[in-house]
């Protein structure tokens, strides 16, 4: 029995919150970094090896007091310090330790989707008047606003929260909270946009809120694991994080900190869905891959806010954004290509990105600028903040990759953000202008004269994650005793290839889509709960995992809460091995069309809960494959005859000539009532476009 809440919200305040440790080291140790030192699994379960967190910081607190940050025994094992590199180097060799690392800093990746979800499914679910939502999601992010459903908030006290309160002074925690597990509300909408009733995945859940945003300069990494160690020790059910790393930031996953807490709390039974970064269209650039963890990247829904620009010869251009302009419609008002407001001895392609200290004032002030985005360090905020600093009145942005988006300084602006990450997430929900709960108080920018809003329209993976959270508190509500792998399977082998109008996904050019897009595909509300079978990813998959990685037995057994006896590596451990732990999803690099290649699969039976009779049942095998590929799969029906009987196949993939692109399909179990589908992803490159991590 998982252990219960300990942290309650007081009723004569708006919360109750529990003291955390604070920074005591940061003036006086202020020539010193801060280093993370990860030590695998909590000292009460490593026999021999208990002491050594315990004797290390012992050690490191008698030269200097105050260098301590995070202590971390609950989850896992570890701490995060005030240490110079000479110290960090010589921890680093200390008996236990797995890793030690500087700590990061991670950054947020910033209705009606739910109704709109509803209509993709093509799935019922029996009605059953007792089963119970009362799943605990955990939400790590920027606080909560509201204090209803939630019974328990941490705040962890960092940089400019010196109150120390969980209470949401951003947004964006209370916008994915609500998203989530917020209860049905109609007659709402963002100053009268986006009309309607607002309502999350999974209404009938509590919230756990997990404060480790405080300000926009991002959250420390050791502050995010101090939240995973504690929401270990809390007991919830799912933990939804909406932020991540750089993409482009090369981390092995023993120095990744939202790695190291999703594995420990995955083998504590709590399932992780993380989104997958908003640095799409480029390849290899989903964040938050590792297999333990649900990675939800973003699409669309049926919603788009149209702002037009009317040029002097009357020619309309349609672009997206929302306009609540105090500028008139009847004067011309001058607009100017960035480029031509060039700083003497600034490179042309800053300036017409609209890039810092790249314009020229005087030139821009009173104008409308057209930036390009073509560039990557500066987002689409920021361009719009330089233009407006410089005296401009509007922004046009134009990205080959969405369509010209129109901004204006009356009002706090919306962006769509592209769906497409380019690599190979799990899943995809919507996360483009999605409406949800908001702060509302006076930290908002506001229209003149209006009150500030209760409700806001975002855009991001930030806002897809919530969705499939939500989805998985459902799923677990409904069958308490499923492992988060089990949750997975379920919402990935349930998941939509086609969009609500039942055609092929698309991008946002319009070409189709691929698993790199949108993973399994677009997930379904009700699916999950009723899949037929599912894919067991076991504790065996993921040591195994951690030994085709390329880690060694001794250090595996340090981070593996519980090792079966006598475990070891696989004689041949090799990346290209990673295809054949038992995930719902098929992804193959450095392909060799004449040796082929062959992945295994074990699938289980949770049909047939209510009459044994039920349980019996044969599913038969569907392939979509390309044109030059050749899928072949043993045996190509599976006999269940009772519940949790697991049954293995073979897939065979060849070809008679070399791959010249990567290629897509997907395998389909159906018994006439479920359909059970694993889309594959081929590569005949070497780890291509993250391949290796799932």
């Amino acid at each position: 029995m998982k252990p219960l809440i300990t942290f309650i919200f007081s009723l004569t305040s708006f919360f109750f919150c529990v003291s955390l440790l604070s920074e005591p080291g940061a003036a006086a140790a202020h020539n010193d970094g801060v280093y993370i030192v990860y030590m695998g699994a909590p000292a009460s379960l490593k026999g021999s090896l208990k002491d050594d967190h315990a004797q290390l910081l012992d050690s490191l607190l008698k030269r200097k007091q105050d260098a301590l940050i995070h202590n971390y025994k609950s989850g896992f094992s570890g701490f995060a310090a005030h240490l110079s590199a000479e110290e960090a180097r010589s921890i680093a060799e200390k008996p236990g330790v797995v890793s030690v690392f500087p700590d990061p800093v991670l950054q947020l990746h910033t209705t009606r989707s739910w109704d709109f979800l509803k209509y993709e499914t093509s799935v019922m679910i029996e009605s059953n008047p007792s089963y119970s939502t009362d799943a605990i999601i955990g939400i790590l992010d920027t606080g909560l606003f509201c204090n209803r459903k939630i019974i328990g908030a941490r705040s962890y006290g960092a940089g400019e929260n010196k109150s120390r309160t969980p209470r949401d002074m951003m947004g964006h925690g209370t916008h994915v909270a609500s998203t989530a597990a917020g209860v049905e509300v109609k007659d709402v909408s963002y100053y009268g946009l986006a009309a309607g009733t607002a309502k999350g995945g999974s209404p009938g859940s509590r919230l756990a809120i997990y404060q480790v945003f405080s300000s926009q300069n991002g959250s420390h990494g050791s502050t995010v694991l101090a939240a995973f160690d504690d929401a270990i020790a809390d007991g919830v059910d799912v933990l939804s994080l909406s932020f991540g790393s750089s993409p482009f930031l090369e981390q092995e996953f023993i120095n990744d900190p939202i790695a190291l807490g999703a594995f420990h709390a995955v083998q504590n039974g709590i399932t992780v869905v993380c989104s997958a970064g908003n640095d799409g269209p480029n390849p290899g650039s989903v964040v938050n891959s590792a297999p333990w963890i649900l990675t939800v990247a973003a699409t669309t829904i049926d919603r788009v806010f149209e702002s037009d620009v009317v040029l002097g010869n009357n020619k309309v251009i349609k672009g997206t954004g929302i306009n609540f302009a105090s500028i008139q419609n009847s004067p011309v008002y001058p607009i100017i290509y960035a480029k031509s407001a060039k700083k003497s001895g600034v490179d042309e392609n800053a300036t017409r990105n609209c890039e810092p200290n790249s314009m020229d004032q005087e030139i821009i002030k009173g104008k409308i600028v057209v930036c390009d985005n073509e560039d990557s360090l500066y987002p689409q905020r920021n361009k719009q903040d330089e233009v407006k600093k410089l005296g401009g009145i509007g922004v046009i942005l134009i990205d080959d990759e969405l369509r010209g988006v129109a901004f204006n300084f009356g009002t706090f602006p919306m962006t769509v953000i592209s769906s497409k990450d380019g690599a190979k997430p799990d899943i995809a929900a919507p996360g483009v202008n999605i409406l949800a709960a908001w702060i509302g108080n006076d930290t908002v920018q506001t229209l003149k004269g209006e009150d500030p809003p209760l409700y806001n329209v975002l855009s991001g993976t930030s806002m897809a994650c919530p969705h499939v959270s939500g989805i998985a508190a459902a799923v677990k509500s409904r069958n308490p005793t499923w492992s988060p792998s089990v949750i997975r399977s379920a919402i990935m082998t349930t998941a939509a290839q086609t969009n609500n109008m039942k055609a092929p996904i698309t991008t946002e050019k319009g070409t189709a889509a691929t698993p790199y897009d949108f993973g399994a595909g677009e997930v379904s509300t009700t699916g999950p709960l009723q899949p037929g079978l599912v894919y067991e990813t076991t504790a065996i998959d993921y040591l195994n995992f951690l030994c085709y990685h390329g880690y060694n037995i001794a250090t595996i057994k340090i981070m593996a809460n519980t090792i079966p006896d006598g475990f070891t590596c696989p004689e041949e451990s090799s990346i290209d091995l990673i295809s054949n732990i038992n995930y719902p999803s098929i992804a193959i690099s450095n392909f060799d069309e004449k040796a082929g290649r062959r992945v295994n699969r074990t699938l289980t039976n949770v049909a047939g809960n209510a009459k044994m009779e039920d349980a019996k049942t044969v599913y038969n095998i569907s392939i979509d494959a390309p044109a030059g590929l050749d899928v072949q799969v043993v045996p190509d029906k599976l006999h269940f005859s009772k519940i949790d009987e697991k049954s293995s196949y073979q897939v065979s993939f060849s070809a008679a000539n070399p791959l010249k692109k990567d290629v897509f399909g997907s395998i389909t179990w159906s018994n006439g009532r479920y359909k059970v589908t694993s889309t594959f992803a081929l590569s005949s490159k070497s780890g291509s476009v993250a391949l290796d991590k799932k």
